[in-house]
């Protein structure tokens, strides 16, 4: 009797983070965000480019996942319930993986577990100055529910999109 042939494993895998990652978090968000830090305020960027302090206090507000490809960790978003929404946070992809579909998997992912608890929206905020990340959500659904105001971001305008479960 033969042993059956080892499964090679998967190219992109996404998993649920735990405490411990959050150094690599931070990393990744602010490896993502660094191309753009100067069209961000300095307030809007010390936010988005979150520490791995502020990260493991998300632990407890709601679930992070990390992607991983060819075995090396370069995706990650974290969501937060709020009522009947669920909101995505820190989606942020390493420069070097971009645009092969790692962005779209964490949103799978995302939405598996919004429909699974119960949400009946997914939605986000994001800054003209990412209009890559507009067209992802675009292409999955999300729709602008409002523009955004400078004064209620750190003095940078943006848009608000959300996407029905």
């Amino acid at each position: 009797m033969s042993m059956p042939e080892a499964k090679e494993a998967p190219e992109l895998s996404i998993r649920l983070a735990e405490p411990g990652d959050e150094d690599i978090i931070a990393a990744l968000i602010l490896e993502a965000f660094e191309p753009f830090r100067d069209q961000y305020t300095p307030d809007a960027f010390e936010y988005t480019a979150a520490t791995a302090k502020r990260i493991r206090e998300r632990y407890d507000e709601g679930p992070i996942w990390l992607a991983a490809f060819h075995g090396e960790l370069v995706g990650t978003v974290s969501g937060l319930p709020d009522g009947e929404r669920f909101y995505i946070r820190s989606m942020a992809i390493k420069p070097s993986a971009q645009r092969i579909g790692i962005g779209q998997k964490l949103l799978e992912a995302l939405e598996t577990y919004g429909r699974e608890q119960g949400f009946e929206k997914l939605y986000l905020y994001t800054t003209h100055v990412l209009p890559g990340a507009r067209r992802l959500y675009e292409k999955n659904g999300f729709y602008v529910s409002r523009e955004t105001a400078p004064e209620e971001w750190f003095g940078m305008g943006g848009i608000e999109m959300e996407r029905v479960l």
